[in-house]
């Protein structure tokens, strides 16, 4: 078998890792547009069941991992001059580059050597592939050249965010909201390494507009940033990496295949950073089709529609609790006018996944504190 997979990101290394495992004599050829050592972006966070997920399937590398991660059990909402903590909410981070220079030795481990610095222009080029993966991301090469037969729809939502990083450490995954005269400010922090963190600035585009953003460069939006959040920071500077406004892409594919022509990642979906389940999924989605591959060796089709009737039921669940975890950061200054306790309730219930039994189970000493601060009435 002759596997061709698009993208070098977490997805497509995986899956060439995965693929070749289970089939030795499978011939994966690997094509990343950009170099190794180059990627957007600062930390990847990871949740404690996604850990769950590749130690269960492949605890080599969920050990190769872990030597990296930084972990924490609770998220911290700064709000109205308030910090009020949420226990019981299991994540950890690692360097987006050091997760990949991971991945890259997995793969080589087996015997696939990524092609750096190689961009395919056509899917032409891969004619004699009995697989095409594609794992190139939000700008997908091959879901464009099938957007119709995909059924692809990409909508983006109003607010812009910006993924700087910051030279300091926070001892949880920290949410804070600020307001200003400028407007309203979102910022998501996090630690993924012993002296860094990745310091995602989120605004909504009243803001945007007023602060100016359209007409700065990225140090200019670093430096307005960096002032806005000088309590959170400490002093630290916030580091620019392609530190530009974006508008969050909602991909979505009524099909998963086309011919021999598959979606994975972000090319098949997207979850919003807010749940921080981007990798997770990725892996998943690679770990399912790899599975489908391995039970249907002699048979494409049935592979895939195998992958796609496997993997549909779980995502469809999981992207429906980003999508609404979304919408309520896409109102967030509304949100703001809330006491904080109230405000951290609805930010924690936002996905509309937990009750209040469950969220008592889960974070039993959150709920406790916040039914406190109801009966006293102060919010």
């Amino acid at each position: 078998m002759k596997v061709a997979i698009l993208g070098g990101g977490p997805a497509g290394l995986y899956a060439a890792y995965l693929l070749k495992r289970q089939n030795p004599n499978a011939q994966i050829d690997l094509y990343e547009q950009n170099a190794a050592d180059v990627t957007f972006g600062f930390g990847v966070v990871l949740s404690d069941r996604a850990l769950e997920f590749l130690a269960a399937d492949d605890p080599e590398t969920h050990d190769a991992i872990v030597r990296d991660l930084e972990a924490w059990k609770d998220i911290t909402i700064r709000h109205q001059g308030q910090s009020i903590r949420i226990d019981g909410v299991g994540f950890t981070a690692v360097g987006r580059l050091r997760l990949l220079q991971i991945l890259q030795q997995r793969a080589r481990s087996v015997g696939v050597e990524p092609r750096f610095g190689v961009t395919v222009k056509s899917l032409d080029e891969l004619a004699d592939a009995d697989i095409v993966v594609a794992a190139d991301g939000v700008n997908s090469l091959v879901r464009r050249t099938h957007a119709e037969e995909f059924g692809a729809t990409v909508t983006y939502l109003n607010n812009r965010f910006a993924w700087f990083g910051a030279r300091r450490t926070f001892n949880t995954l920290t949410q804070t909201f600020r307001e200003t005269p400028l407007g309203h400010f979102n910022a998501h922090h996090y630690r993924f390494s012993p002296e860094l963190s990745t310091f995602i600035v989120e605004v909504d585009p009243e803001t945007f507009q007023s602060a100016g953003f359209e007409r700065m460069d990225e140090d200019a939006s670093r430096l307005l940033c960096q002032n806005v959040f000088a309590e959170e920071l400490e002093g630290a500077e916030l580091i620019c990496n392609r530190s530009i406004w974006r508008q969050f892409p909602i991909v979505h594919n009524d099909r998963w295949s086309v011919g021999n022509r598959v979606l994975v990642g972000d090319a098949l979906h997207t979850a919003h950073f807010s749940i921080g389940s981007g990798t997770r999924l990725a892996f998943e989605d690679v770990i399912a089709l790899a599975k489908a591959v391995g039970e249907h060796p002699n048979s494409v089709p049935d592979a895939l529609a195998a992958y796609e009737a496997a993997r549909r039921p779980i995502l469809q669940k999981l992207t429906h609790a980003a999508n609404t975890s979304a919408e309520w950061y896409e109102h967030f200054p509304e949100h703001m006018r809330l006491a904080p306790w109230e405000f951290a309730m609805s930010y924690i219930s936002r996905s509309g996944r937990l009750d209040r039994e469950r969220l008592r189970r889960m974070s039993p000493h959150f709920v406790q504190a916040y039914e406190e601060n109801s009966l006293q009435g102060t919010g």
